[in-house]
């Protein structure tokens, strides 16, 4: 008896970050599955599909030129759909209705587990063309139904005996310490009680990274990244001595970098 063959993939997101982070979380949840392009538009995931012709495509919805509805409609019934998306769970449950699953950004581990084991099921059939849910869909984001996300650009936060309204744009940093997640901007730091794991959901993830449990950081903060004596990668926030250690889990983010 012959082996099956590995089940495989093309990513498709004009967010590097999210192609990286996407990739990364579908390893540790299907080691199995190979990624065998990456695409930064619709036209380019469309000829990637229809050349290499994978098992399964991940489409981010909000793409340049052709976005990820019209390269599904492209691509009806070549593979199996995926859509990677920043439209809040409650204008997207469209999708629970049909044969396509969906990632709300940033990928969350559980849900990449969870979509991972309703392709792994979905690979015995083949492809849905899904033409009806996909009109609904276009209709919908071409109608204005669909609603992006609305990330925190305020941050409520004790400075001394002071309540001060903090810009996230002005935050360099954010920084678990014992029942409180310490706020960094460049010229003071505060207090707030919200942990990271819920701050992060909150974040824009194109302006925030986390790149550790108890750490998440500005990407325009950060000034370079260095290793230390034992070959952590050291991030270097602009303006400031302190150094921030990236976790192993969160190394990806600065493997071009």
């Amino acid at each position: 008896m012959h082996p099956s063959p590995a089940p495989t993939a093309v990513i498709a997101d004009d967010e590097r970050l999210m192609r990286v982070q996407i990739i990364a979380r579908l390893k540790e949840a299907w080691p199995e599955l190979l990624i065998v392009g990456e695409a930064s538009n619709g036209r380019e995931a469309v000829a990637m599909v229809q050349s290499l012709e994978p098992d399964i495509v991940f489409l981010d919805i909000s793409m340049p030129g052709m976005d990820g509805i019209q390269a599904a409609q492209a691509l009806a019934g070549h593979a199996h759909v995926v859509f990677v998306t920043a439209y809040d769970q409650y204008a997207i449950s469209a999708f629970d209705h049909g044969a396509v699953d969906y990632l709300l950004k940033p990928a969350d581990p559980e849900r990449v587990a969870l979509t991972c084991q309703r392709l792994r099921a979905r690979l015995q059939q083949k492809p849905d063309p899904m033409n009806d849910l996909l009109e609904q869909l276009s209709q919908r984001l071409g109608s204005g139904g669909l609603k992006p996300r609305e990330y925190m650009r305020w941050v409520q936060a004790s400075v001394g005996a002071n309540i001060r309204m903090i810009p996230t744009s002005d935050i360099l940093f954010f920084r678990a310490e014992d029942k409180y997640t310490r706020v960094q901007t460049a010229g003071f730091e505060a207090l707030i009680r919200k942990p990271i794991k819920e701050l992060i959901d909150e974040l824009d993830p194109d302006e925030f990274w986390q790149i550790h449990r108890a750490t998440v950081v500005r990407v325009d903060a950060v000034e370079q990244v260095s290793r230390n004596f034992r070959g952590n990668q050291i991030v270097h926030v602009r303006g400031r001595e302190e150094k921030l250690e990236v976790s192993r889990s969160f190394n990806h983010l600065f493997k071009q970098m």
